[in-house]
């Protein structure tokens, strides 16, 4: 069975050895050897997880990063090329493929669609499939402050949300694209919107995502 998060581990690192240490990235104001950082200490730092989410605590979890990204920048993609310690959750295959499937495909989608004349990828129907059954987890935390009633249709799968479709707003794509719309990458997602005029308006201005 494939690891799809061992793959888009490694095609994300492939390609920051492309594109280089100062690259841009769709997180705003991180840079390629930035998001790498994230990654490393999300996986190997647990002592700095909590300042990700917490502003209070942001400044420590600065600092770790700091000193992860400030290493040659070969160093820090072969770090983040091996995965997850062996302390680390994240080690054993299946946490690895629940959790790091959906965050590596986002942020290897976060460096391509930085880059000029970027295209969407064809993606392993596996992998549609797996960032779907995410999505559906996640569905009423990313979309939470939407603020209009919304039916999410998935090409290929069941859609979710409103049944009402005359009262709401549809969303549909793949579910590759869904999941970038639904974290805050709607400038970068290739969905439909349809709807009543002032109701897309209203979820195309909503922030998204955690």
């Amino acid at each position: 069975m494939a690891s799809y998060a061992k793959e888009e581990r490694q095609l994300l690192c492939d390609l920051l050895e492309q594109v280089g240490p100062d690259a841009p990235t769709l997180c705003a104001g991180w840079s390629t050897k930035d998001l790498a950082g994230h990654l490393i200490i999300r996986e190997s730092r647990p002592d700095a997880l909590p300042g990700i989410l917490l502003a209070p605590l942001s400044r420590y979890t600065e600092s770790i990063q700091n000193k992860v990204v400030n290493r040659p920048f070969n160093q820090v993609i072969d770090t983040l090329r091996k995965g997850p310690p062996l302390y680390s959750p994240y080690h054993f295959g299946p946490i690895d493929e629940a959790v790091n499937t959906m965050e590596m495909f986002i942020h290897h989608e976060d460096v391509r669609r930085a880059q000029p004349d970027w295209e969407p990828r064809q993606l392993d129907r596996g992998l549609e499939k797996m960032l779907w059954s995410r999505f559906r987890l996640m569905r009423r935390l990313l979309l939470r402050k939407a603020k209009v009633p919304l039916r999410v249709e998935p090409n290929g799968f069941r859609p979710t949300g409103s049944m009402d479709t005359s009262q709401c707003v549809i969303l549909s794509g793949e579910p590759s694209e869904l999941i970038m719309f639904a974290t805050g990458r709607k400038d970068h997602a290739v969905v439909d919107i349809r709807g009543h005029e002032e109701s897309v308006a209203v979820l195309k201005s909503a922030p998204m995502g955690i």
